[in-house]
This record gives structure tokens, C-alpha cells and sequence, in this order.
């Protein structure tokens, strides 16, 4: 994988128009980066960000163990500046979710977009919340504690655990 660009045999073509000079500064800067033509254009066109936070998610569906598919969403998602992670986002995933898993990563979304100011795609807002209550602890015991401590997005969606965007159980 280049620069979030799959490097799998290539069976379409695109053409687009550009003036002498456009192509001779894109043939400048591929050459400056060491790419052909095409692979540059690709790496510009192509966001990295989306191509990362689209595997985040295709690891989290049908994840033996889901909690280490969905830490690796929390650290993508963690890392990514405000322009990123809009870029990131902005479509929606293309593979099918369980509703918890579904519901889990628009929370880390709503829970990422409201920590850098930004607007809320409105994809996640098509993903009805959860019916039954989900605790992150089978202990009753916590049952409390997660009620009240639990970030407002994943209370929103009816899942209730003591953790938020940048932070681990």
C-alpha cells in the first residue's frame, strides 16, 4: 500500500483535462516524490486518513476480539487533526456492522468530532441506537457507575462504559 493507495493491478482509466503548464508542474512534483504520474495524482486525490479509519473498520466487523479492533479505531481517531478526521469520516463505511458495532463507532465518531469542534456526519445520525442497554462490565455492581460516567455520545446510543475518545479501559 502506497500512501493509502492501492497498489493492486489497475483495471480502469480516468482522464482528466489540464493545461500544458498543470502538467508539467504534476510530472515536477511526481518526479520530486520519486511516483509516476499517475501514483502521484492517486496520492493526492486518495486520503490517507480514509483509507486508514476504512480499515479501522473493516477490522471491526466480525472481530474475534473486538475491543482490540475498536482500540486501534480510538488511536486513528485519536491522532487525527481536525481537517483529518473531516476527511476521514466523510463517508460512510461501506462494509455492514453489527448494531453494536455500529452504534460503538459512531459514539468514538460523535465523541472525536465534538472534541475538535466539528460537525457530526450525517451518516452516524442514520444509525438508530441501540434498544437494550450495553454495559462495558458484566459487573452489576458498576451497573451505576457506567450510567453516570458514561460519555454523552454512548449514552445517546444506549451504551454505557467508563471510557471516551483518548482513553482505555
Amino acid at each position: 500500500m502506497l500512501f493509502g493507495v492501492s497498489t493492486a493491478a489497475k483495471t480502469c482509466q480516468m482522464q482528466i483535462r489540464v493545461s500544458a503548464r498543470q502538467k508539467a508542474a504534476i510530472r515536477t512534483a511526481a518526479k520530486r516524490a520519486g511516483m509516476d504520474m499517475s501514483a502521484y495524482v492517486l496520492s493526492r486525490v486518495l486520503s490517507v486518513p480514509a483509507a486508514e479509519f476504512r480499515k479501522c473498520i473493516e477490522a471491526c466487523r466480525g472481530a474475534a476480539a473486538p475491543a482490540f479492533a475498536l482500540a486501534e479505531l480510538n488511536s486513528l481517531l485519536s491522532c487525527l487533526t481536525a481537517s483529518e478526521l473531516t476527511d476521514a469520516i466523510a463517508a460512510p463505511p461501506t462494509v455492514t456492522l453489527t448494531p453494536f458495532m455500529a452504534n460503538y463507532v459512531a459514539a468514538m465518531i460523535e465523541s472525536a468530532c465534538e472534541k475538535r469542534g466539528i460537525p457530526v456526519p450525517g451518516w452516524t445520525r442514520a444509525i438508530v441506537p441501540l434498544l437494550e442497554p450495553a454495559f462495558g462490565s458484566a459487573l452489576q455492581s458498576l451497573r451505576l457507575h457506567l450510567l453516570t460516567h458514561s460519555p454523552p455520545p454512548f449514552r445517546r446510543r444506549n451504551i454505557f462504559i467508563d471510557s471516551s475518545l483518548d482513553k482505555q479501559i
